[in-house]
């Protein structure tokens, strides 16, 4: 294949090393300008492609690109966007060619989610049924860590850290409280419907008795009269109970303990409040003071406390992904492989898009332990080499210097696409 451009383009919920991610992939691509001409990346995810809002990267200098690593946020911006069935709607996979042949691009990259991971596949498809050479790579990330084949996902160690971290932190603060003010501390944590993250706050107790005292899990059902009488034997016996939830936990009914009416662009329902709801429950039926928290975006964007391991990896799969490209790999996301070893090692290696697009990865019942409550060792066995290492940013007046891009626009060639929201 002679010199051709490529596409970037970042989705779904950003992390706080998905620029690593962009920074391995931009700065490989530079080092191989031979086989690959410019890098334009989507402004706002696969949006950018469609509407044809292409960001010229080789207009940024090599110092803004390496500022990337450590910078979180999305630099590109992303979006929640998802293609239908070529079926369905064959026009826009057809508009999205058009754009890439409009402007010289043979190279596809998407940086995302299971979701994501499938329109990869769908476009890689489709390409090869109209004809039109595309080499497609998948680049996985998701906090949830829910991607299969892959060991972990970029974004999962260093809000894995983050949730370990503000455990282990507001468990002392509650400690302190307990005899004449708070008896129980709710963090509600994402993890629509997998535990990784939960779980990673179990990290935090590493002896008896130590905070968290109580984690629940969506692949757990909830059992409300169970966990009552969990909090309140740990009240006494303690004096004061910590508890870490995932915000898709469920019922016996398959329902989620609260979510609203309102849905995404990928059919997820709204979710969020679950906290203070179990809060008012163990307040109306235990009277326990309390106090909750919901970190939300902080635990995902917190990139002043990421995992340096995290960020190594995000920046390797970038770097995988130029390189397979340019021996014409296709179809294909590059994966974290755990070697067997007493020290934590891993290399990169491959999975199939076909494999990976809208499956998800549950947190195995043998990570849990018998009673729902907590991690067994074999969790922590997993977890803890993913939250290793620190990564610190630049700081610059006692505030991390993050890098902002000029993001220069690459002029249209096309006519006006609309997209209907």
């Amino acid at each position: 294949m002679s010199k051709k451009n490529a596409f970037y383009a970042q989705s779904g919920g950003v992390t706080a090393v998905i620029n690593a991610t962009a920074c391995g992939l931009l700065e490989t691509a530079r080092r191989h300008k031979t086989k690959i001409g410019k890098v334009y990346a989507g402004c706002n995810g696969i949006i950018g492609a469609l509407t044809e809002n292409l960001i010229d990267t080789s207009k940024e200098t090599a110092t803004a690109i390496a500022a990337l690593r450590y910078t979180p946020g999305g630099a590109f911006g992303s979006c929640r966007y998802k293609l239908n069935n070529v079926e369905k709607n064959r026009s826009e996979y057809e508009r999205l060619l058009a754009v890439f042949a409009a402007h010289d691009i043979a190279y596809f990259f998407y940086n995302g989610g299971g979701d994501s991971q499938d329109t990869v596949h769908k476009v890689s498809l489709l390409s090869k049924a109209m004809g039109y050479p595309l080499i497609c790579i998948g680049i996985p990330k998701t906090v949830d860590n829910d991607l299969p084949i892959t060991d972990n996902s970029p974004g999962f160690g260093s809000v894995a850290k983050y949730v370990a971290v503000a455990t282990r932190e507001a468990g002392l603060d509650i400690a302190s409280m307990h005899a004449t003010s708070t008896k129980v501390f709710i963090m509600e944590v994402m993890g629509r419907h997998t535990g990784w993250i939960a779980a990673a706050s179990g990290l935090a107790a590493e002896k008896k008795g130590e905070p968290p005292h109580i984690i629940l899990f969506p692949e757990i059902v909830f059992n409300e009269d169970a966990f009552l009488n969990q909090v309140n034997k740990i009240v006494h016996y303690y004096g004061y109970c910590v508890i870490v939830l995932a915000e898709g936990v469920r019922d016996s009914k398959n329902e989620f303990l609260v979510a609203s009416n309102t849905s995404d662009a990928f059919g997820h329902k709204q979710l969020g409040g679950a906290a203070p709801a179990l809060a008012q429950r163990i307040k109306t039926k235990l009277g326990f003071k309390y106090h909750w928290a919901v970190p939300d975006y902080l635990q995902r964007s917190a990139r002043h406390i990421a995992s340096a391991i995290d960020v190594e990896q995000a920046y390797a799969l970038g770097k995988a992904a130029i390189e397979l490209a340019i021996k014409g790999e296709t179809g294909i996301m590059p994966i974290i492989v755990r070697r067997a070893s007493r020290s934590y090692q891993w290399k990169i290696g491959l999975a199939n898009l076909a494999d990976v697009a809208n499956q998800e990865k549950k947190l195995p019942r043998s990570f849990i332990t018998a009673d729902g409550f907590h991690i067994t060792q074999r969790c922590r066995n997993y977890l803890r080499p993913l939250i290793q290492g620190e990564d610190y940013p630049p700081y610059k007046q006692g505030l991390p210097n993050y890098i902002h891009l000029r993001r220069h626009k690459v002029a249209k060639k096309l006519e006006k696409y609309v997209i209907q929201f």
